[in-house]
């Protein structure tokens, strides 16, 4: 069982600093020089420069500049610690990619750090080797967890959603209205009975990371690099009800690149698509994201290449297809998209290798149709497979099965943003 307690948080105090507009920042991985720079400019306090840091000099250590602006801003009163422990209530209203918009509810908690396992904790996804050993030097630097990890759990009873509800009828302690219109609110819980009451709620629970394996790693790692007791054996995670109405999940779709001037690769491709897919043109690329299974259940896929233009569906002819290339899986896996996908095509007539999978040579990622088009309507890249994603229920039975998806299978919108509260580990 998981062991969920309040935080003894690191927190910014709004009095100081302004407001949350100021301050926060989306994760770390989706941002770009130019956003950065925006993102910085709005305050000298704004959480960018320590979860994403610059040199104070040309040639400086940015992992240790992170922990002298996180050392100056407790100084300056900008962030204040806690005495006393919370939890965090985060409701996110956002407009999700189908249209529709959505409110996801989720409490911030330190999570006992425990080896993965049933009845504790999964993972679901492999990992790029890159970003832990980033984020693992400035968790040493910092001795700090900046951004929270994403995880699910079973709230079959409703328990902590009553409790969460409770907790938001008053005002918020900060909101913030991000760049895509999402609109987190933020609520400390200090109540006592509440604060057992989602406890309790937790106590039979297991977790499943939905986004942040890289930081649930890297905490892994840091805690036995410190060894005994303390607070660095516990994590940062925001916890959300799997049967939460606000969660959604979308697919990232795959891009390939380097056909162009290989022949070979790409005539391996087209033969082997051939073999194993039934192919269908498609009236424009509006029509490329499949929608799920195909209408007799069986696994497709939208494509594009950059050569011919031409929008695709491609039904796999026959589940035994999969069954028999991934036979060494749980059968639960051999029905996964990406799965598939992967071992049918970019390991098969591709050719990419599990290196190269984690090193994004020769693939890339989109988890926007428009996107995905535009990378290969401009030639950046060759050819674009898109995905339907997951259900919910399906990366359930994958965990279960003792298995993790290949990297980026799913697409948990909205994320979290960094800088609500933060997790000293010292």
């Amino acid at each position: 069982m998981a062991d969920v307690r309040p935080l003894n948080s690191l927190r910014y105090d709004l009095d100081r600093v302004g407001d949350f507009e100021a301050v926060l920042s989306p994760p770390y991985d989706v941002i770009d020089p130019a956003q950065r720079a925006a993102l910085a400019a709005r305050s000298p306090f704004n959480v960018v420069g320590v979860d994403l840091p610059e040199p104070a000099i040309p040639g400086g250590d940015r992992y240790e500049h992170a922990a002298t602006l996180l050392a100056e801003w407790q100084q300056a009163g900008a962030l204040v610690r806690d005495e006393e422990p919370s939890f965090w209530i985060l409701t996110q209203d956002y407009l999700a990619p189908d249209g529709n918009r959505r409110t996801r509810s989720g409490f911030l908690a330190a999570v006992k750090i425990e080896e993965y396992g049933a009845g504790k904790i999964r993972p679901h996804e492999r990992t790029h080797p890159g970003p832990k050993e980033d984020r693992l030097r400035l968790t040493r630097a910092t001795k700090t967890n900046l951004s929270p990890i994403f995880a699910l759990y079973s709230d079959s009873t409703g328990a902590a959603r009553a409790t969460i509800a409770a907790q938001t009828a008053g005002d918020p302690y900060g909101e913030q209205i991000d760049e895509d219109a999402t609109v987190n609110r933020l609520w400390r819980v200090t109540d006592l009975d509440a604060q057992a009451a989602l406890s309790e709620a937790l106590d039979p629970a297991e977790l499943l990371i939905a986004d942040g394996h890289h930081r649930y790693e890297t905490a892994r790692i840091y805690a036995d690099e410190i060894g005994g007791d303390g607070p660095h054996r516990f994590v940062l995670m925001d916890l959300v009800a799997l049967e939460d109405p606000g969660l959604s999940v979308f697919p990232t779709h795959r891009l390939i690149s380097g056909l162009a001037d290989d022949p070979v690769r790409a005539n391996a491709l087209r033969e082997t698509v051939e073999e194993c897919f039934e192919v269908t043109e498609l009236g424009s690329t509006d029509e490329l994201p499949p929608n799920g299974l195909s209408a007799d259940g069986r696994l497709q896929f939208g494509y594009l290449d950059s050569r011919h233009k031409r929008p695709l569906r491609l039904v796999l002819r026959d589940q035994a297809i999969a069954e028999e290339a991934l036979a060494e899986f749980p059968p639960p896996y051999r029905k996964l998209d990406a799965a598939v996908l992967e071992a049918l095509i970019l390991k098969g007539p591709l050719g990419l290798s599990e290196d190269d999978i984690s090193h994004f040579k020769g693939l890339g990622y989109s988890r926007s149709d428009e996107e995905a088009v535009a990378l290969i309507e401009s030639g950046e890249y060759d050819a674009a497979f898109f995905l339907s994603g997951a259900p919910i229920e399906q990366i359930q039975e994958i965990a279960a099965a003792g298995v993790n998806m290949p990297p980026k299978s799913t697409f948990f919108t909205p994320k979290v943003p960094t800088g609500l509260v933060f997790n000293p580990l010292s």
